[in-house]
């Protein structure tokens, strides 16, 4: 099957949702609450609208998970060989504050592994995207870039810094100068796959669209995301779909 998914029309498909959601972002628009009281647009709405058509049209056969498509029960998707998640509009809290670190991500997942990424961030104009087995590309060059440095990069999360990370980068032990990198949205995971940063520690919560494009983009990079408690390798399409806390490097 991953044989036959044209990652081109995957990143067309993300580039046409990001010009629909920079539409919104130049207006005024408004903001409403979702269940768990995280923040919603019409931009989540139109992007998710966007890309879901789009990806059954392709690929009917592929079921669909979004961040803001139904929830669909665990007794049926745990049937599924494979699968899209999608976050329509990653960073929602970014686009609110109008600071452009907010990305449209697609991922395709085959027996619990990413197997395909796709982000892509609006504003800055950056394409990053990766299928398992042909490498990692941001805007047609290859990844990871290799960039010389002398200080430990670590990654924070701009709008989501939790007590657990700022200890656990308290405890890094190492004798190089720790320099905090704060980013929001999958540009987090971006930076490492372009050797700007070399950890991203995440010990709040997340769920599996927020990092399925990222994790798969930086498999390719030969890096990976591991689960805090045990390092072993985030796994998707989870009874629970909320991510362990993790450490990207």
């Amino acid at each position: 099957m991953l044989d036959k998914i044209d990652i081109k029309k995957i990143t067309s498909i993300a580039i046409e949702a990001g010009e629909e959601i920079l539409k919104i972002y130049n207006q005024n628009f408004e903001v409403k609450k979702k269940e768990d009281n995280s923040p919603l647009t019409k931009a989540d709405l139109i992007s998710n609208k966007i890309i879901c058509e789009s990806l059954n049209q392709l690929y009917p056969k592929i079921p669909i998970i979004s961040e803001e498509s139904a929830k669909i029960p665990y007794k049926i998707r745990k049937e599924w060989e494979y699968l899209w998640l999608v976050d329509p509009l990653d960073g929602t809290k970014e686009f609110i504050k109008r600071n452009g670190e907010f990305t449209v991500n697609i991922a395709l997942i085959h027996k619990q592994e990413p197997v395909l990424g796709v982000i892509y961030a609006p504003i800055l104009k950056d394409l990053y995207f990766a299928k398992k087995g042909s490498g990692a590309f941001k805007n047609e060059k290859p990844l990871p870039f290799i960039k010389k440095h002398n200080t430990l990069r670590v990654i924070a999360s701009r709008s989501h810094l939790s007590k657990e990370t700022k200890d656990f980068i308290s405890s890094i032990k190492t004798e190089k100068k720790i320099e905090i990198i704060s980013k929001g949205s999958s540009l987090k995971f971006a930076l490492l796959a372009e050797n700007l940063a070399d950890i991203y520690p995440r010990l709040s919560p997340t769920m599996e669209w927020d990092t399925a494009a990222g994790d798969a983009i930086l498999r390719e990079c030969k890096r990976k995301i591991v689960r805090y408690e045990d390092r072993k390798p985030l796994i998707y399409n989870k009874e629970n779909l909320k991510n362990p806390y993790f450490i990207a490097l």
